[in-house]
């Protein structure tokens, strides 16, 4: 199991490889071992599955060879479950693009592959090294499935991904370093670790904010939307089907469940999830990308499970039911959301011929799991997350009640994008090739292996009747609501009595990204007043050396000076000076 662990990483990575050092070589050999590579890279997922199918829980692979000496894997139930999940997906992302219908399909498939080694060593790093190491693999890398198709909305949305990128993994570099500092350099100790610790407040702040971004949690979800429609549908799958899970993962890893009762954080966390599980809907049903939709939807379904975290911070006791009801929806959401953008691809290429109803019915079965439908994935996920919150309560009124509230909001929002796609154009029918029967392979593997996952613990969880009357009754009524209210909502449509601009929105009433909008004027009128001041400054530098210039005795020097600090070498030795200051400054107030 041990090599089944190790060529997990190797084979993706080796193959990425392979693609890359393709570029050296001209011609017909180039593009033929580029495709090659392209067609065998899903076969690279293979040892990752194994690894996560038939290992059990427990397996250590020792790398002492590796980074600082002491860096590890550690294959444990939350690995074993996340790792199938990331192999299952990104094959089947690898088969749609081996398909050959997307441009550069070898670097988008060596970029995907990449960002998988990262993904999988998120879930089974044993220590912080290795943990931030593949975090931050995976989430600099994601940048290139953004700008993939190097539009100009492609570059806008890959420079929000990497700002945003760029805060969360810094944060996450603050708490990775202050938990080995106090001990926690295991991630097996972490929790026990930030829970003693003085700095715990610092680093639980830290984590929310760093792996908030990777989650898409209100106000730092405004990367999402914009990062979707603009990555190739595949890493779209990638990115909303398991790479945002890593953020979830981090928080089940690092967070202080069970150690010790967090009122005050957990009120935070609560507060934040709610906050994008149900302002997610309003703005999700104003745009007409379904691809923006889908996005809007995840941050809504992020939410739901940050929820479940939230409880576990303050109730210690509840604390392992929900921990393994998060685990168990965020499989199934993944699983199903990334099923949905791939459907996306599907309808474009199938949606005109006789495999419509094929497409139209696995896009209906994924995004009826999403809403939680009886007999679905979704069905079990819901109604064990809304078990796990027990009593617990969020401004006097029990979570449990407020759960299936988001549930309508799903359904709302999925009817929309089936409306949209619908309406989408499709291209002139192709043959049903190996995408198809893959992603239908995916859908149904997603409802079987979430049913599995949650008998699996079901000491520790409660998992539904199948066939439970009362059950299905309490699981439906909020898709039923959901039916109602998109049914009300278009035959007032149709009357024209209500506006337009909610009737038939096109994007820009709230456009994507929503909050990242006003987030850039700011920073334009910051950097108008900046330059104005800027070149003000330098118009009175430049006068102020003009009329040295001119006094006796001091023009020589000041030139000399000036052309000095303009050089390199005198520019360096400036910078290099600051520094030094700067560090002694900083060593004297530590001592």
């Amino acid at each position: 199991m041990t090599i089944a662990i190790l060529c997990a990483f190797i084979a993706p990575l080796t193959v990425a490889a392979g693609i890359a050092a393709s570029g050296l070589l001209y011609g017909r050999a180039r593009r033929r071992l580029r495709m090659g590579l392209t067609r065998v890279a899903p076969l690279t997922t293979i040892p990752a599955l194994i690894a996560a199918v038939i290992g059990g829980d427990g397996r250590d692979v020792d790398l002492g060879w590796f980074l600082l000496g002491d860096s590890s894997l550690y294959l444990d139930s939350t690995a074993r479950a996340m790792t199938a999940l990331a192999a299952a997906l990104y094959a089947v992302a690898l088969v749609f693009i081996a398909d050959g219908t997307i441009e550069r399909a070898p670097a988008l498939s060596g970029s995907l592959l990449v960002c998988f080694a990262g993904n999988i060593g998120v879930f089974m790093a044993a220590d912080v090294v290795t943990f931030y190491l593949s975090f931050t693999v995976m989430s600099f890398v994601g940048y290139l499935l953004v700008i993939h198709d190097r539009t100009d909305p492609a570059r806008r949305a890959g420079r929000i991904y990497l700002v945003m990128t760029v805060i969360g993994e810094a944060a996450v570099l603050v708490a990775m370093i202050l938990t080995a500092f106090d001990g926690g350099y295991l991630v097996a100790d972490a929790p026990a670790a930030i829970a003693e610790s003085d700095h715990r407040n610092l680093i639980i702040a830290m984590l929310l904010i760093g792996f908030g971004v990777k989650a898409g949690t209100v106000p730092l979800h405004v990367w999402l939307p914009l990062a979707h429609p603009s990555a190739p549908t595949p890493a779209s799958a990638a990115l909303s089907g398991v790479m945002i899970a890593a953020g979830i993962v981090g928080w089940l890893r690092f967070l202080p469940l069970g150690e010790i009762a967090l009122p005050n954080w957990s009120t935070a966390f609560v507060t934040v999830a709610l906050a994008g599980a149900f302002l997610a809907v309003p703005v999700g049903l104003l745009q007409d990308n379904p691809k923006v939709i889908l996005a809007y939807s995840s941050i809504s379904q992020m939410g739901f499970v940050a929820v479940l975290i939230g409880v576990a911070l303050n109730h210690p006791q509840l604390a392992t039911a929900c921990t393994i009801a998060a685990i168990v929806y965020t499989v199934h959401h993944g699983a199903a959301k990334g099923a949905l953008f791939l459907g996306i691809a599907l309808w474009k290429s199938l949606g005109g011929g006789r495999y419509r109803f094929v497409v139209a019915a696995g896009w209906v079965l994924a995004a009826l799991a999403v809403a939680g439908a009886p007999l679905t994935s979704g069905y079990i996920a819901k109604y064990a997350a809304k078990q796990a919150t027990g009593e617990a309560t969020f401004a006097g009124i029990e979570i449990a009640t407020i759960l299936p509230w988001v549930g309508l909001g799903s359904t709302v929002l999925l009817i929309r994008a089936a409306i949209v796609l619908a309406t989408r154009t499709t291209t002139e029918a192709r043959p049903a090739g190996t995408p198809l029967w893959t992603w239908w392979a995916l859908i149904l593997a997603g409802f079987g292996y979430t049913y599995w996952l949650a008998n699996a613990r079901s000491d520790q969880i409660v998992v539904p009747s199948l066939w439970s009357a009362s059950t299905w009754f309490d699981q439906s009524w909020p898709i039923l609501l959901g039916v109602t209210a998109a049914a009300i909502a278009m035959r007032l449509s149709r009357r024209e009595e209500i506006p337009d601009w909610i009737a038939h929105p096109h994007g820009d009433t709230v456009p994507p990204g929503d909050v990242v909008v006003l987030e850039e004027r700011w920073a334009r009128s910051i950097g108008r007043r900046l330059t104005t001041i800027s070149d003000g400054l330098a118009d009175r530098y430049a006068a102020a050396t003009a009329t040295a210039a001119r006094l006796p005795g001091i023009g020589g020097p000041t030139t000399r000076v000036q052309d000095a600090l303009g050089s390199r070498t005198g520019s360096g030795l400036l910078v290099l000076t600051l520094c030094v200051v700067t560090i002694g400054v900083a060593l004297v107030v530590v001592w």
